[in-house]
């Protein structure tokens, strides 16, 4: 019987799901970007986590393929939950920090422009996101405050004519030290509620120092940032935020994000098993014909298409209505990144001692799904979010 292939740019797809979803310019489009990713990023990112930073001849090799509007696509398809989502899912499928690095772009900053912003700030702004001429960051979590950051937020931001004045500090902030703006959030302390603000990353106040020791997304460069009378203009604060309820519609298309990724996640750890399985001799045979080894790799499978169609399934309830709701994107959060971190152990163990290697790949994948399960919403906080929707009851303290 012949095994089951990988399709180049998908991975293990047994049911054809990227082929049913994606239009023929689409898959072209990311066939381009698997393409860049197998010949100008894959061969830096062992040396790239063995020394913890992000090569600039990543993004300079993914900017290029205009991956958030590509020519000769319809517009509308590229503007699709479906194909960002692909995107993520290609990108996650090579390397989880890379796919977090280009979605803080086109999917954190770019969505707190689009969603947060005036008409007029959007329009202005979209364009150059796009073709990254003007580069941004999501800054909302803070030393203090994570999970409980919607009643806990600290960072202030105070009234003084035109200007506004930001006093605070965010953490965790990915790829904040190569970017030119910081979104930053911040409570107005005349009326209490959450606003948002473009903050030049070498405006005078700012300071900014690399988080280290991380053992997840090591390349990733993630930021502790001081805010000290750090002063904005209005034309600076983002119209469209006035409170917690405008933070959480930006969120909603976040988590949306972040479950692609656990599921390109997944199909990345399963090439490497199999292809490991395929290759690896023991007692005069291939690993690959052992009983038990199989059993681990048909769960993967099993794992990762789950989630894939997870996945899928939200991406065109979300396209189709256009709405985002909380419950729907946490479930697929909570799910995508639960299996994330089974599938990623599992072939951990298909490779044994070698699992731990950066020679093969896993060892990758099964750090970052560590990091891929607690981002953007940890387990415990996605599944509140759900029960609250199941039952009616919040049980939020």
């Amino acid at each position: 019987m012949p095994a089951l292939e990988a399709d180049e740019v998908f991975g293990f797809d047994p049911y054809a799901i990227a082929a049913r979803h994606l239009s023929p310019a689409a898959r072209d489009a990311l066939a381009r970007l698997q393409a860049t990713l197998d010949r100008e990023v894959r061969p830096l990112l062992a040396d790239a986590w063995e020394r913890a930073v992000m090569p600039e001849a990543i993004l300079e090799a993914l900017i290029p393929l205009d991956l958030m509007q590509p020519s000769g696509m319809d517009a509308a398809e590229a503007r699709s939950t479906m194909f960002s989502g692909f995107r993520n899912y290609v990108l996650a499928r090579t390397d989880v920090s890379v796919a977090t690095l280009y979605n803080a772009q086109s999917g954190l900053f770019r969505s707190a422009v689009a969603l947060g912003g005036s008409p007029e700030q959007a329009a202005e702004l979209d364009p150059r996101v796009r073709s990254f001429d003007v580069t941004g960051v999501f800054a909302l979590t803070e030393p203090d405050h994570g999970s409980d950051v919607a009643g806990g937020l600290a960072t202030t931001a105070r009234r003084d004519g035109d200007v506004w004045v930001i006093d605070g500090a965010k953490t965790w902030i990915g790829g904040a030290a190569a970017s030119d703006v910081l979104v930053v959030f911040a409570r107005d302390v005349a009326d209490a509620a959450v606003k948002a603000f473009l903050v030049p990353t070498d405006a005078p106040g700012v300071s900014m120092a690399a988080i280290t020791g991380k053992v997840s997304l090591r390349p990733m460069q993630n930021a502790l940032i001081a805010l000290d009378g750090v002063r904005v203009g209005e034309s600076d604060r983002l119209q469209r935020v006035d409170g917690w309820r405008d933070v959480s519609r930006i969120l909603r298309t976040m988590r949306s994000d972040v479950a692609w990724i656990a599921a390109g996640l997944q199909a990345g750890v399963l090439d490497a098993a199999v292809r490991y399985a395929r290759e690896r001799r023991q007692f005069d045979r291939t690993l690959g014909g052992f009983q038990l080894v199989q059993e681990k790799l048909a769960r993967m499978l099993g794992n990762a298409v789950a989630s894939l169609s997870l996945v899928v399934e939200l991406s065109l309830h979300q396209d189709a209505s256009g709405t985002f709701a909380d419950e729907n994107s946490a479930l697929a959060k909570m799910q995508t990144s639960r299996l994330a971190r089974e599938t990623a152990a599992l072939g951990r163990e298909v490779l044994g001692g070698n699992g731990i290697l950066l020679a093969h790949d896993v060892a990758r994948f099964f750090a970052d799904a560590e990091a891929v399960y607690s981002y953007e919403g940890t387990h415990e906080i996605n599944a509140l979010i759900v029960g609250r929707a199941l039952t009616g009851a919040s049980a939020f303290t």
